[in-house]
């Protein structure tokens, strides 16, 4: 793909369809390449919508709203950042020449929610994951519990984003919490869940996979640092790179992810999520695009997952080595506020060796994501402690 100037008739345009903290990432990452870039959410002003060259909000669950968009900007390349996307309008357009979509748009639909997915890993891949089950309604998913799956077990919308919706249960009087809490954090497909048998691992990791053209003008699979992480609910608090895995476990979770994006195909990057216990690994899920753990690659790598993401998704080579041990931390809104502010920045920078991303949301809410802290340390110890001691020190205030 030849890169032209943007703004102008040559540029070479790239559409994200979901303009959050990753997104903005990644657009960043494409400008600094030339690229022309219009960034499309569901609401106004989002973090990628304030660094793009164009901005749109559109419900882009609805295929002719999202349809009509893309014929008027007439991007190359197409971008889904988030699930909930008319992924069936993304297949109709690349299959009718209009737009090329990364990775493809049967990647985008596949994994656009965790049934498509799952059952490829399971079914068609046969790669190893925990018992699970699908169930349309609270009667279906109790039963598929006492049928087999038993407790305790994870109950997770089918679709939806960052762990929403998503929660352990350790008995049947839990169940009804579980499936309201799934139920309202389904962005789309409402009522529709997966439910999973617990797997009981020592710790669960993101292998980050980058399909990139190589010089041989073939695609070829490299492998970040496995990331090690802490979820809380199924959201992200924490990650580290790398994460100690035995030689045997790493091998199994880079075939596995392997297995899964050369099934997806396209370019760019996944990231893979896997449970691991000693030498045994479990294929969780895959997202088709950076991933939000991964956000510690903007200070342990040569190059973050955002910058290899827009590499490889432009046909350039890329760089997948560590630089040095690093960890994150999440920083919350702590309120439900439009416009908050911050305290504590320059004391949080104060500390050697550690970094910040402040997101620009511009709605609040007690455990919405709004900035990152980034550390760099010795090892993953040190890099942890020095996250955490950088996201406590940012304060949001109204």
């Amino acid at each position: 793909m030849h890169i032209g100037t943007p703004l102008t008739p040559s540029a070479t345009k790239v559409m994200l369809l979901g303009a959050g903290e990753l997104g903005k990432e990644v657009i960043i990452a494409l400008q600094r390449l030339g690229v022309e870039v219009i960034a499309v959410d569901r609401y106004d002003n989002a973090p990628g919508h304030q660094v793009a060259h164009r901005a749109h909000a559109i419900d882009m669950t609805n295929g002719n709203v999202l349809s009509r968009l893309i014929d008027s900007e007439l991007p190359h390349l197409v971008v889904p950042e988030i699930e909930a996307i008319a992924t069936e309008t993304l297949l109709e357009l690349e299959q009718s020449g209009v737009c090329r979509v990364i990775p493809t748009a049967r990647a985008a639909n596949l994994t656009m929610n965790r049934e498509g997915i799952r059952r490829l890993a399971a079914e068609t891949l046969k790669l190893p994951t925990s018992p699970y089950a699908f169930a349309d309604g609270f009667d279906a998913l109790k039963a598929a519990i006492d049928g087999g799956i038993g407790y305790p077990c994870v109950i997770k919308p089918v679709m939806s984003s960052s762990g929403k919706g998503q929660s352990k249960v350790d008995g049947p009087d839990e169940l009804k919490a579980a499936w309201d809490y799934a139920d309202a954090g389904g962005r789309v497909a409402k009522g529709r869940v997966i439910v999973e048998g617990f797997v009981d691992f020592d710790y669960e990791i993101t292998q980050l996979t980058v399909r990139a053209m190589g010089e041989d003008g073939r695609v070829h699979t490299h492998f970040c640092e496995p990331i090690g992480h802490v979820q809380v609910k199924g959201d992200y608090v924490e990650s580290w790179q790398p994460q100690a895995m035995s030689p045997a476990a790493l091998e199994k979770a880079r075939a596995i992810a392997k297995a899964v994006t050369d099934d997806l195909g396209g370019l760019g990057l996944f990231g893979v999520e896997c449970f691991v216990k000693g030498d045994t690994v479990w294929f969780s899920e895959v997202s088709p695009r950076p991933h939000d753990t991964g956000m510690v690659t903007m200070i342990t790598q040569r190059q973050s997952e955002f910058e290899l993401h827009a590499r490889a998704i432009l046909g350039l080579p890329v760089d997948t080595s560590l630089r040095n041990p690093g960890a994150s931390a999440v920083i919350y809104g702590g309120m439900e506020a439009a416009g908050i502010r911050y305290e504590g920045v320059a004391e949080a920078l104060a500390i050697p060796g550690t970094d910040l991303r402040l997101f620009g949301k511009p709605v609040a809410f007690e455990r919405r994501r709004m900035g990152v802290a980034l550390a760099e340390g010795r090892d993953t110890d040190e890099a942890r402690a020095k996250a955490k001691q950088v996201a406590a020190r940012v304060r949001p205030v109204r």
